[in-house]
């Protein structure tokens, strides 16, 4: 009996001690992560998840919402950051972008019972409009269920794909940059996307398994194709952060722990 009291112990202390580790790693790579990117990254998941709610494209086989207008800016600040910092510092900021979301979500659920009007009613004096827009930002608890779920999951799996393949490349330029990039954000944007189709899509609105790919793997694409287009970008910003020495701190943080 002792001896299960005392395991316990130094199991409780040992937890205690990882937990505090982990917080005071989280608290440097805060430090470490320019402000901008973090707050583009938090900013772009929660605009992503509100405008899912409006449908861009919306045939049988092909379903974009305007969501995917900011997905592909969320994918690219993880591929700044697995580049510069390593997979752990990607998901660890995607997990903070996921919290902020849910409170988000979780004030604007409030938010809509509130008895007030909003400023569009009194353009159209439409009780409907007042009950539309709490409806939209209120929210639905699958919906918020399914995107999370979804988030988090491609967030680890962009974050581990992008790092293996980094570590497999010898050369650090555009290409390889572009390599890990494109490959991890596809698999993982269709991750996303699937996950999404399936607890949302298709248990609350009926789709086919074969609406469910094809729609992930065309809105993958689209995804994919914005983050081709801004990849420029991204690569200066991760070379100008490496000439600067920015976030190193972090960098010799990881390697005392090591």
């Amino acid at each position: 009996m002792e001896a299960d009291v005392f395991a316990s112990i130094v199991l409780m202390k040992k937890l205690s001690s990882k937990l505090m580790q982990e917080i005071k790693d989280f608290k440097i790579l805060l430090r470490n992560i320019p402000s901008l990117t973090v707050s583009l990254f938090i900013l772009s998941v929660v605009c992503a998840n509100l405008m899912a709610n409006k449908e861009l494209v919306n045939f049988k086989y092909i379903a974009l919402d305007c969501g995917f207008t900011f997905s592909w800016l969320m994918f690219l600040c993880m591929d700044i950051i697995c580049k510069r910092w390593g997979a752990n510092a990607s998901i660890k900021v995607s997990i903070l972008a996921l919290a902020v979301n849910l409170s988000v979500c979780l004030i604007f659920a409030l938010l809509s019972k509130a008895p007030g009007m909003w400023g569009e009613f009194y353009t159209t004096e439409n009780q409907e409009v007042n009950r539309a827009l709490n409806a939209t930002f209120g929210g639905s608890w699958y919906v918020v269920l399914g995107s999370a779920l979804a988030f988090i999951t491609s967030s680890i799996i962009n974050a581990l794909l992008n790092t293996a393949i980094g570590s497999s490349l010898k050369k650090n330029n555009f290409f390889s940059f572009a390599l890990r990039s494109y490959v991890s954000t596809a698999i993982a944007q269709f991750a996303d996307n699937f996950i999404f189709a399936t607890v949302v899509s298709k248990i609350f609105f009926g789709w086919s398994w074969t609406q469910v790919i094809v729609c992930s793997a065309i809105g993958a694409f689209f995804e994919l194709l914005c983050e081709v287009v801004f990849s420029g970008l991204g690569w200066k910003v991760v070379r100008q952060w490496e000439k600067e020495n920015v976030g190193n701190e972090y960098l010799e943080y990881q390697k005392k722990q090591a």
